[in-house]
């Protein structure tokens, strides 16, 4: 028999041998125990919160008799108050009476003002010559047909009652009622003093489990969940009457959760009705404790497991931590890191990837450098042409313009004196200068508004009044670098279309400012304006891929300048009205770079 068992196991293969000596020596046993000490755990953790919850409700049983002490002391003192015995008697002959005793009695605002407990103190009469004022409330028929106040006036013992909110009094709290009695007027009243329910919120606050306070119609009065102060006990549902059950354990699903609940009774003295303090807790949320410890048998389980198998997985464990070394650095072959080296040694199946993947890497790294070179040649080769395109457009001298200029200032030697003439000369010769000196490089902010300067001066000796300019720039910004002749071509643009057809007198006008760390530039005129479709057209033509025949190459040249040099978002941007003008926005980033 012996020498058959040992015939088979050595017949299983060691994996099968290794399981089930685990299953027969360490997980049978601990599971046996795990479920022991998981029961045992489970009913001392339930038997704890039991007794915890009995302790609980009693403390707060004293903590609240102790704070009801509050209300009923003030309304003894009251019972025989002769300030509310005249008010509540007195008929008063006008209104100016009545204020005048309202205002001089201050005796429930002292008691409020001493007595965090109390919320308010009223009085309710039956004397028709009182105004409600929230503290002396006359008696109407609502009033009279609640509950409460047909109780208080049916009963010498004090009563305690949740009052819900009222126009005419507002409450929303427990409230201690009793009937006070005026024997010499042969009248009667109520007395209310109402709790500040935060007072007893503050008591169940910290408590552990759900707890609240209920009055004798079934109002909660003070709850952990303050949410529910206001509300029935019988509109949560939870399958519970207390009106059946006045004291003791018991067991429920509480919104479809096994759950315990306690409940105890307390009638403070002299009163009428009294209060039910109810505690309820979840069964799982106090036997969480013992699954804690059920977890705990599971990880020694675990830790055993490991140990058992250890042999079992050393051989494993190495070729593994081999293959993660390489899964890692192909991970960061795969996040971009190009010079990754695998130094996984070794002849076999592992080591050859090993030197396969470095030979990948360096095959990687050869084409990334040509991919780099060829797009730096690529990206050299376009600059160079917008370069060149951009020099054939600064060289280029508007004949039209040199023509019509030199014209004027003979006109003008001949009209009038030399000094003058002299100065247009000097501005024409600096601006042609300036143009056939601009390169590739950058210029200041400063260098390009004095050739948009001069420009305008000569604009305005040919066109006289006709013209009229005004450049505005922020100080501290004049050695910002940008592209050279970027705003001539603007301004060139806003006098010839913006006289096209115009008698009245033309205004442009320069702004250059910052904000948020970009440099704005703003060319207007209050010319002809441009009509919508002829907008579209222009905004195309300067936008688009391929030049136009009769397209605005000045504008065309200034907007792809712009993108090129710093983005899409940095081009030309046109508005404009026909008969009101013309205004091109276009931003810099500060610094001069994108």
């Amino acid at each position: 028999m012996l020498s058959k068992i040992v015939r088979r196991t050595n017949d299983m293969k060691l994996k099968h041998k290794l399981v089930i000596s685990y299953v027969l020596v360490v997980m049978i046993p601990v599971l046996i125990i795990g479920v022991g000490v998981t029961y045992y755990f489970r009913q001392q953790a339930m038997d704890q919160a039991i007794q915890q919850a009995e302790n609980n409700v009693e403390r707060i049983k004293n903590q609240t008799m102790t704070l009801l002490r509050v209300p009923m002391d003030i309304s003894n003192l009251l019972l025989f108050n002769s300030e509310i015995k005249e008010i509540a008697n007195t008929k008063f002959a006008n209104m100016l009476e009545l204020t005048q005793s309202y205002h001089s009695f201050t005796l429930f605002n002292d008691y409020l003002q001493q007595y965090r407990e109390l919320y308010g103190i009223r009085f309710f009469s039956f004397n028709s010559t009182l105004v409600n004022n929230y503290e002396f409330i006359p008696v109407d028929t609502q009033i009279e047909s609640a509950s409460w106040f047909k109780k208080a006036m049916e009963s010498t013992s004090i009563g305690w009652f949740y009052i819900p909110n009222s126009e005419d009094y507002p409450a929303d709290t427990l409230s201690l009622v009793r009937g006070v009695q005026f024997p010499e007027y042969q009248s009667r009243g109520v007395l209310m003093v109402l709790i500040n329910r935060d007072e007893l919120n503050n008591m169940l606050s910290q408590e552990p489990f759900n707890t609240m306070i209920v009055d004798s119609q079934g109002y909660i009065v003070a709850a952990k969940d303050t949410k529910l102060v206001g509300s029935t006990f019988e509109s949560l549902n939870m399958g519970v009457d207390l009106r059946s059950q006045k004291k003791g354990l018991i067991e429920a699903n509480v919104y479809d959760e096994p759950s315990n609940i306690i409940v105890d009774e307390m009638t403070p003295s002299s009163s009428m009705n009294g209060f039910q303090i109810v505690s309820i807790f979840s069964k799982e949320s106090i036997v969480s404790n013992a699954k804690e410890i059920s977890l705990i048998g599971m990880l020694f389980i675990i830790l055993v497991l490991f140990v058992a198998m250890a042999l079992v997985y050393v051989i494993s464990l190495l070729t593994t931590n081999r293959l993660l070394r390489l899964s890692r650095q192909l991970n960061r072959l795969a996040l971009g890191d190009l010079k990754v080296v695998s130094q996984v040694d070794g002849n076999d199946e592992i080591g050859q990837l090993s030197r396969q993947f470095n030979h990948m890497v360096s095959s990687i790294n050869g084409l990334m450098e040509q991919v780099v070179e060829t797009s730096e040649q690529n990206n050299r080769l376009a600059i160079a042409q917008k370069e060149i395109k951009l020099k054939m457009m600064a060289s280029q001298i508007n004949p039209h313009f040199l023509f019509n200029a030199l014209e004027s200032i003979r006109m003008k030697a001949h009209i009038k004196g030399e000094a003058e003439i002299a100065n247009i000369v000097r501005l024409l010769g600096k601006l042609i200068r300036k143009n056939l000196e601009i390169g590739s490089g950058k210029t200041t902010i400063k260098a390009e508004m004095e050739m948009v300067h001069s420009y305008l001066q000569i604009q305005k000796f040919r066109y006289e009044d006709r013209l009229d300019f005004e450049l505005s720039i922020q100080k501290g910004i004049e050695k910002e670098h940008i592209p050279p002749l970027i705003i001539q071509p603007l301004v060139e643009n806003a006098i010839v279309h913006g006289l096209e057809n115009q008698e009245e007198e033309v205004r442009v006008e320069v702004t250059i400012y910052e904000e948020n760390d970009l440099v704005h530039f703003t060319v207007q005129d209050n010319g002809a304006g441009i009509r919508p479709e002829r907008l579209k057209e222009v905004i195309t033509s300067i936008t688009g891929p391929d030049e136009q025949e009769n397209s605005r190459i000045g504008l065309r040249n200034v907007h792809q300048r712009l993108t090129l040099s710093y983005g899409e978002e940095h081009g030309l941007i046109i508005s404009s009205k026909p008969g009101k003008g013309t205004k091109i926005d276009f931003t810099v980033p500060k610094g001069g770079s994108k």
